[in-house]
């Protein structure tokens, strides 16, 4: 079976993991994101004894994921130091001379997700990590969304609790979906880290009270057939809950379909591939590059 590489290319750490084409991982390494000269080594030598047939890239944003751009494979306009304009695809196409797919570490989670996770079987889904920052990726039709670039879904802006006169730590937007709801802003807001937070802390009202206005605007306008949350914020489980009581109070029962309504615990879910979906999602869009490169040929 032909092996495959995977990069979960984050902010703060690097994954490659080698894997097979039905998504089994079968080795992986981390290490801190530095600079890309300093980065970029330690994957190629990682990768270097692999005899791989393809390389998957998610990686953290904003890039340019659409082929034909005078950008595409680059990281674009990201604030974390270094790594704006730098052309990750062709690194490694360069080095390894395999197909490489690349896109957003969320629409590669999506991906591994309606691949073979949670949404496996189903025609559509959607994936949001809600962590140091937010993003969401969507499969429809089975094809990952784009079209200028990739989705920004974790910028949307949402109202404002009634009781929340948080600011927002989003550096370009204040207080859009992510400078309200990430991680750091559950920190900054409240003066201790979520993880620390008492299950019936108002932090997870407000907390359900965003992300539930969030994925109305998902619901609305994507209609997935299934919803996968992740991300370390959504490991507090009792956040399931909340999010589906105030989704299906904002619908109002606008969209009768059973999936919001009655069978609404099995429609908004944890990932099915645990914390392996970032490098899963990897997996798949290797797999998706090599599937394309053998069409092209044949």
């Amino acid at each position: 079976m032909a092996l495959l590489g995977a990069i979960e290319a984050g902010g703060t750490k690097f994954v490659c993991g080698v894997g097979t084409e039905d998504g089994t991982v079968v080795e992986r390494v981390s290490f801190p994101t530095t600079t890309p000269e300093e980065t970029m080594a330690l994957v190629f030598e990682f990768f270097a004894s692999k005899e791989l047939t393809a390389i998957g890239v998610g990686s953290f944003g904003p890039i340019d994921p659409v082929k034909g751009s005078p950008t595409y494979g680059c990281i674009t306009t990201t604030p974390k130091p270094h790594w704006s304009n730098y052309n990750i695809v062709k690194a490694l196409e360069e080095r390894f001379g395999v197909p490489v797919g690349f896109d957003t570490d969320v629409n590669g989670a999506a991906l591994g997700e309606y691949t073979w996770g949670a949404a496996q079987g189903l025609d559509s889904c959607l994936y949001i990590t809600i962590g140091t920052g937010v993003g969401a990726g969507a499969v429809v039709s089975g094809q990952l969304i784009h079209g200028l670039s990739h989705p920004e879904m974790g910028h949307i802006i949402v109202r404002r609790h009634p009781d929340d006169s948080y600011e927002g730590t989003c550096p370009y937007h204040g207080d859009c979906l992510e400078g309200l709801a990430a991680g750091p802003s559950l920190s900054k807001r409240w003066g201790v880290p979520g993880i620390e937070l008492t299950p019936d802390h108002p932090a997870w009202e407000m907390e359900a009270y965003y992300l539930a206005q969030a994925l109305m605007n998902y619901v609305l306008v994507l209609s997935p057939q299934r919803i996968v949350m992740g991300g370390g914020v959504m490991k507090q489980q009792h956040l399931f809950g909340l999010i589906q009581q105030k989704l299906q109070e904002l619908l109002a029962g606008y969209v009768p379909h059973a999936s919001l309504n009655e069978e609404i615990g099995q429609y908004i879910v944890p990932p099915g591939l645990g914390d392996n979906a970032g490098i899963c999602g990897a997996l798949a869009l290797a797999k998706l590059a090599l599937d394309e490169t053998d069409t092209v040929l044949a």
